[in-house]
């Protein structure tokens, strides 16, 4: 099979990021695959990269002339914002070719993408058929022009109906797809695919210490900030791993505090060493998240999550089972659960943490995901030759 794949890097890499070359990697063991990748720039380029946002004509030419020299049986898009913008499905979805979109967030819903604005989950876009109530507020950034822009790209590709040259739209979990069925977004659900994310992980069988663990941005929608208030009254550990715009609280959060210690910014093998280790990974987010790679990756270990009771969170993590929930924006909560966890026997955190490996096997191993993305290409091809008879 010949895939083209499309890819808008961030500035700051991300788990899109990871995803995109995890897949690029596995498809070229087995398909012919040609990949087309533009990054988001800083300064006067990224405000041309962002203006010509909706309809990238250039970037579009280059896309359609490398499908006609590649001529791909699919196309499969992963990120547009901003650099390289939708306009290109367009010209492709005309040469007949069957397009395939992965959604890693809810950016064709709102400007905001994560459906998180000032410290709490926010939806009001979802039924909106323009987001003006996200751009009065400065959504996105807290910019009205970026948010506006945002939400103009997205709003005037539904009344053109580029979404509709969509064959398929990948999302990460049931939850996301119910979010999209439940709002404006024009797309029947025969349209939506549910496929995980995935990693090729073996358990390390460390030994487990009694510490509690945290990875990721350090940012407010993750809840970096409730989780370390939480454990500065706490007699238990926690190792915090990640950088972000909330990493000068976390490092005086652990000057003042012996049990919290942080280590910035570390590689992947350093961080799957210390999920084999923890007693408990802990996802503390009060947003909604698309897939987190780390809980995968904690499932592979054999390790238990202590997560945020919303979105996908409540759907990957099973109490008692690969672990708990807790009320992300309720510091007593977190507490309680935290307790409750480090009071949990060893052969009932024995019985989860090999329920969290059976969970790894059953949903999350690459192979799998892999079989089930070329599912996903094939049922896209022959719709698209079925529409074409």
């Amino acid at each position: 099979m010949r895939v083209f794949i499309i890819h808008n890097f961030y500035q700051h890499a991300g788990g899109e990021d990871v995803v995109f070359r995890q897949e690029v990697a596995e498809l070229s063991k087995h398909h012919d695959v040609h990949i087309f990748t533009r990054e988001n720039k800083r300064g006067l380029k990224g405000m041309m990269q962002f203006l010509t946002y909706p309809f990238n004509f250039f970037v579009s030419r280059k896309i359609a002339a490398a499908a006609r020299e590649f001529k791909p049986d699919v196309v499969h898009i992963h990120n547009l914002h901003y650099a390289i913008g939708p306009w290109f499905i367009r010209p492709l979805a005309k040469m007949g070719i069957p397009i395939v979109q992965t959604l890693h967030n809810f950016r064709l819903l709102c400007p905001s993408a994560s459906l998180f604005f000032r410290g709490s989950i926010f939806t009001a876009s979802l039924d909106e058929d323009f987001p003006w109530t996200a751009v009065r507020l400065g959504a996105l950034d807290g910019s009205i022009l970026k948010t506006f822009l945002t939400g103009f790209t997205y709003w005037v590709h539904r009344k053109l109906g580029t979404w509709d040259r969509i064959s398929r739209f990948i999302v990460l979990s049931t939850f996301a797809k119910s979010m999209f069925q439940k709002s404006s977004f024009p797309a029947p659900s025969g349209k939506f695919a549910v496929r995980p994310n995935a990693l090729d992980a073996y358990p390390r069988q460390e030994k487990r210490t009694d510490r509690f663990l945290y990875i990721g941005r350090l940012s407010e929608e993750k809840g970096i900030a409730p989780l370390l208030a939480a454990f500065a009254d706490l007699p238990f550990t926690i190792e915090v791993y990640g950088t972000g715009p909330l990493q000068d609280f976390v490092e005086a959060m652990s000057k003042q505090n012996g049990r919290i210690h942080y280590h910035g910014f570390q590689p992947p093998e350093v961080l799957s060493l210390a999920i084999s280790k923890a007693s408990a990974l802990i996802v503390p987010s009060i947003c909604y998240e698309g897939m987190p790679m780390t809980v995968i990756e904690a499932f592979a270990q054999g390790t238990p999550v202590l997560a945020s009771n919303i979105g996908i969170l409540a759907e990957m993590v099973v109490p008692l089972h690969t672990g708990m929930h807790f009320d992300p924006f309720d510091q007593s909560h977190i507490r309680a659960t935290v307790t409750a966890w480090a009071d949990l026997g060893s052969e009932a955190k024995k019985g989860i943490a090999e329920n969290c490996i059976a969970a790894y096997k059953r949903h999350y191993t690459l192979e799998k995901n892999m079989d089930r993305l070329v599912a996903i290409y094939e049922e896209a091809i022959h719709t698209k030759k079925r529409q074409a008879q």
